[in-house]
């Protein structure tokens, strides 16, 4: 793996001035496919599900793939702390502050990896100034399907080997907006009252993270989440909606931000190009 020209925050200023958001990209997108390739391995066996502490599951996939990205990441900027998901739930909770940290999703939709609907992804943002400002997201069960996207660098999806394109949230279109939503989560009732008397064509329902990556696409216009979610279920492809020309906000139109004491987030909303 290339090793990206980092200037880190023991070397000089702040990180994200000296930070190479181009040469992250690359070097974040290759430990993405390396642990993709542990993580297929896991998904084509008869693999055991186990129950972390809070009953949620989890599989060797997971735990080999932050085994393959954060020491990855350690190497890439060794003082920036790092938050995983498999990590925090042994305990192991890095303290982040305002400063720049890592979040990691090794196996983002877990139940859909168990119930093998290959609508699962691997996660991996940069939040800078608690917000994200890099992310890749890969989803190796569908066709090795990657979106990435950086602060300044725009947003891409690249579908197995083919060509990296760039890609935009659309308009808002005239005949209503399609809307995206939780295959697993959610209130039905609370989701019409959130969308009132917006007109809207077409529904459809993704799992994990895909569901920013498909509003980033311009493939739907907005993705309301009512529900708990952890700061490492977003923060990639928050990253890449927001190089799309998207933004996340909590219900009340504030910017989601990063860094809570919990790492637990709010409701929020997921937006293309839709007018509040």
């Amino acid at each position: 793996m290339q090793m990206a020209d980092v200037t880190t925050m023991a070397d000089r200023g702040s990180p994200m001035q000296s930070l190479n958001y181009g040469a992250l990209l690359q070097d974040v997108t290759e430990l993405a496919r390396q642990a993709a390739t542990a993580v297929m391995g896991v998904y084509e066996s008869d693999f055991e599900v186990m129950q972390k502490s809070d009953e949620s599951p989890v599989t060797q996939a997971d735990l080999k793939a932050e085994a393959i990205i954060t020491p990855g990441l350690r190497a890439l900027t060794p003082d920036i702390p790092i938050v995983a998901e498999e990590a925090v739930s042994q305990g192991d909770v890095p303290t982040v502050g305002d400063a720049p940290f890592w979040l990691v999703d090794p196996v983002d939709g877990t139940k859909e990896f168990l119930s093998k609907n290959g609508e699962f992804t691997i996660n991996i943002g940069l939040v800078v100034d608690r917000q994200p400002v890099l992310g890749v997201v890969l989803a190796p069960a569908l066709d090795n399907t990657l979106y990435s996207g950086a602060k300044g660098l725009g947003a891409k999806r690249q579908i197995g080997k083919g060509l990296a394109r760039p890609i935009h949230v659309r308009p808002e279109p005239i005949d209503g907006l399609t809307v995206i939503y939780s295959r697993r989560h959610g209130d039905p009732r609370q989701l019409m009252d959130f969308l009132g008397s917006r007109r809207v064509t077409e529904r459809i329902s993704a799992g994990s993270s895909l569901k920013f990556c498909l509003v980033a696409a311009g493939e739907a216009d907005v993705y309301p989440r009512f529900g708990p979610t952890h700061e490492w279920d977003t923060a990639a492809a928050h990253a890449v909606l927001t190089a799309a020309g998207g933004r996340v906000e909590t219900v009340d139109g504030s910017p989601l931000l990063y860094g809570k004491a919990s790492f637990r987030n709010s409701d929020f909303v997921a937006w293309g190009n839709v007018k509040p």
